[in-house]
């Protein structure tokens, strides 16, 4: 079959070039079109049921993630100069295209009592012109005096202020939030430069607008350096511009096909996805190195080009598909998840891998058609004599000291075992956050402050028409509010019961004392009021907090970003038991839901769905192993030491206290699909072996390990540089991808190199039949294919300048 596919590709290499370029052309279209993402990442299936409840829980009272805090803590806010450049910081604010609301000190009402027309109305407590410092003094008073208030935009104990800005959902979710969030910015900036007051940003939109703008820095700037790094590394093994610039130029077409296939699937750029270009750049000059290096030494055996291009498809065409193949299930598996994070991310690089393996197969033989003949330096790097002595001293270490390799391997077993019991699950809301960034210090600031910015929702149903307005309804949900006020990781509750306490006070004259629930005589006038007050502003504040059949209410709150297994404990180990303790032996029924719960369940699925998509990874990349070999024994050998690897990581992640979350789990799928490729390469050379020296084991192991051991060195050197680039994000979470890919493959490179070998040498007994068949004996093994390295001596090419002498 490849014989065709090499004559196919050969004959009508223009045509397909053109096709290529033309499907470049449209796929650079629609990347134009493509768009970053700015929502939340979703990981709780769309129809789970508690993920049903909090899109009808938002449908009824509005977006509970809606909200950008921004804080401060000096108390020269408090004189009459700042305090009026702090009203006009609220009024620019305000006018901001896509603010929806905003509550703040300035912008405080004090609720009164309305004798003339039975009910309560809300003026301004800070008049527009206020005259001298000591009337704002007096102000102040006021507002001291206001229970509803402080505690909640007004820190009691040290002055602290908030200004909550409450985003609209359509401004929220779509690239206009960068301009907001700018304008927001800039806005600060001003005032503070006018006072000396440091203001603090905080909230989901605020952080998520960031993040959104720095992925998309981090991709131009990962695409740039992995090119870059990669391309520096494919210079000092071939010594060639050409090689890297055509080479670069192949992978270029593919990123554009990554682009293009985020905007005709309809995806957006997200983290994840962010990084698929600079991870195709470096598995495709991975393919890239060997295409080009097998067509070197063919073309040196043959002195054809043609012939040496047509060799290099036929031989190398299957190697590249089965190795690419098994990469691409690694992120395909993921398709097997209910994260739409994970999905898409999975089928794009999937499916752009493949596209890579097709790409490459056809336009680097292609291109090189076209371009002169390659030189005897382009193989200098083959005669690493250092790499050989390496490469050596493992063969002898394999044939001599195996009980040593099998006793290491099983410390290391024990070892990662121990680690990965240390192992644990936890992701924060704020996990991309860099640890000494300003927005991680200004969620301290509202951690300290005000207990947190994280939105947590708990929707009350009394069952009954009207049930809101019930006195004995109202203490219930009053003593569980007094419970969550009790927390400190939790901010006091929000919801109508503030207000109806504010009625009492307000009825009586604005006295502090009297900042509780009425009782049943005084309700009924009380909540009188309270009715006419909601016919008034039935669009206002009681219908984000209220139905309009007074059967629902609404507690909001903010919790501090504590993680989510001390979140998972506070929410159902002690707010769910302490509320149905409290609602036990009524009609009400309670749910805890907002998007902070959310991401509780979010991140347990989201592990549980990684650990199934490495199951799915295993299963199939066993599958294909077993239509390589045909031979139990072999699959089994050929995994253990990618399955080491990958323990060893888990491991390692243990011991230093790296916990395991989305950017960490999802390592293994990947990772185990790109290290088999080492095993499917040694054990492909090896079987060559084997035919030619008539199943002789010890000869065959050595030989396989001093060619194929250098291709494995090679590409492992390119992943590891590809992958460690992450290193350098300001991301913790890309951060921990990158630098644990990298170990993981590093670790993998040695246990192919040594202990593959090694359980060869001790379980494989071939059957001495050179007439069996296997589809390994179609694969190429890499740099070097059957007696190549005897056809092939280095040491006596000269390399000639163009005045002729050697160097």
């Amino acid at each position: 079959m490849w014989d065709k596919i090499a004559s196919f590709i050969i004959r009508f290499r223009l045509s397909l070039i053109v096709v290529i370029l033309l499907i470049t052309g449209v796929m650079g279209y629609f990347a134009t079109k493509v768009e970053m993402s700015y929502d939340l990442a979703r990981t709780v299936p769309a129809d789970d049921p508690e993920m049903v409840f909090l899109q009808q829980f938002k449908q009824q009272f509005g977006e509970d993630a809606n909200i950008i805090g921004v804080g401060l803590r000096d108390s020269a806010i408090y004189t009459l100069e700042n305090f009026n450049h702090f009203r006009e910081l609220n009024k620019t604010i305000k006018s901001i295209s896509g603010v929806n609301n905003l509550y703040s000190l300035t912008e405080l009402k004090i609720l009164r009592k309305d004798t003339a027309h039975t009910r309560f109305q809300f003026d301004a407590l800070f008049p527009k012109n206020i005259k001298s410092q000591h009337e704002l003094d007096s102000l102040l008073g006021v507002l001291r005096n206001q229970p509803a208030y402080m505690g909640q935009l007004v820190n009691e104990q040290n002055g602290a202020t908030a200004m909550l800005i409450s985003v609209q959902k359509e401004i929220m979710n779509s690239a206009k939030r960068v301009e907001l969030t700018n304008e927001l910015v800039k806005a600060g900036d001003a005032f503070s430069k006018s006072t000396g007051i440091k203001l603090h940003y905080a909230g989901l939109p605020f952080i998520r607008t960031l993040m959104a703008t720095r992925v998309r820095q981090e991709l131009q700037f990962f695409l740039i350096l992995s090119a870059l790094v990669t391309g520096i590394i494919m210079f000092v093994f071939f010594r060639s511009v050409r090689a890297v610039l055509f080479s670069m130029i192949i992978i270029g077409i593919v990123v554009v096909w990554v682009m293009g296939t985020l905007a005709l699937f309809g995806f957006k750029i997200t983290l994840l996805s962010g990084l698929i270009p600079p991870v195709i750049v470096t598995i495709g000059i991975t393919n890239a190195i060997y295409l080009l290096n097998k067509y070197h030494l063919e073309y040196f055996k043959c002195k054809n080009k043609p012939e040496a291009i047509a060799i290099v498809v036929r031989k190398m065409g299957l190697a590249m598909f089965l190795t690419n193949l098994t990469v691409a299930i690694g992120f395909l598996t993921l398709l097997s998840t209910d994260i739409l994070l994970l999905r898409e991310f999975g089928i794009v690089a999937g499916l752009n891998i493949m596209a890579l393996f097709m790409v490459s197969l056809i336009m680097i033989p292609a291109v090189f058609s076209w371009l002169p003949e390659p030189k005897p330096k382009h193989l200098r790097h083959l005669d690493f004599k250092i790499l050989g002595k390496f490469l050596e001293l493992v063969d002898i270490s394999v044939h001599r000291y195996r009980p040593a390799i099998y006793l290491s391997s099983l410390a290391l077993v024990i070892f990662s075992v121990l680690g990965m019991m240390k192992l644990k699950s936890v992701s924060f809301m704020a996990d991309e956050v860099p640890e000494n960034s300003d927005i991680r210090k200004d969620l301290r600031f509202f951690e300290s402050n005000f207990s947190g910015i994280m939105p947590l929702e708990i929707e009350v149903n009394t069952g009954k028409r009207r049930g809101v307005l019930n006195l004995n309804n109202l203490k219930k949900v009053d003593e569980f509010e007094t419970f969550l006020d009790s927390l400190p990781e939790v901010s006091r509750p929000v919801s109508i019961i503030g207000l109806v306490k504010l009625s009492k006070q307000a009825f009586y004259w604005n006295d502090p004392k009297r900042y509780e629930l009425p009782t049943k005589a005084e309700s009924i006038y009380i909540l009188r009021y309270m009715k006419n007050q909601g016919q008034t502003e039935n669009s206002g504040l009681l219908k984000s907090f209220v139905d309009s059949t007074y059967t629902k209410m609404r507690i909001s709150m903010q919790i501090a970003d504590i993680g989510s297994t001390k979140m998972d404990a506070l929410v159902n180990n002690v707010i769910e038991p302490r509320m149905n303790k409290i609602f036990a032996g009524t009609n009400i029924t309670t749910n805890v839901t907002g998007t902070t719960k959310l991401f509780i369940k979010g991140n347990k699925n989201l592990i549980d769905n990684l650990k199934e998509s490495l199951l799915y990874a295993s299963i199939l990349i066993t599958l294909s192993m077993a239509l390589l070999f045909a031979n139990v024994r072999m699959i089994a050998i050929s995994l253990i030491p990618n399955l080491l690897a990958l323990m060893i990581t888990a491991g390692l992640m243990g011991y230093f206290g790296i916990p395991l979350k989305a950017s960490t789990a999802l390592i293994f799928s990947i990772t185990f699909g790109i290290s088999v490729d080492n095993s499917i390469r040694f054990l492909a050379k090896y079987r060559q072996e084997q035919l030619i020296n008539s199943f002789f084991v010890p000869r065959s192991v050595s030989e396989s390990i001093l060619e194929t051991g250098k291709s494995i060195i090679y590409t492992s050197i390119v992943l590891f540089a590809g992958f460690i680039i992450f290193a350098f994000s300001s991301f913790g979470g890309t951060i921990a991808l990158g630098v644990l890919t990298s170990t993981t493959l590093v670790i993998s490179m040695f246990t192919n190199l040594i202990l593959l070998p090694a359980l060869i040498m001790t379980f494989d007994k071939p059957k001495k039949s050179k007439g069996e068949k296997l589809l390994i004996d179609e694969i190429d093994p890499g740099f070097y294919g059957e007696q190549e390295d005897v056809d092939i001596d280095l040491a006596k090419i000269k390399i000639h300048d163009r005045s002729g002498s050697a160097e």
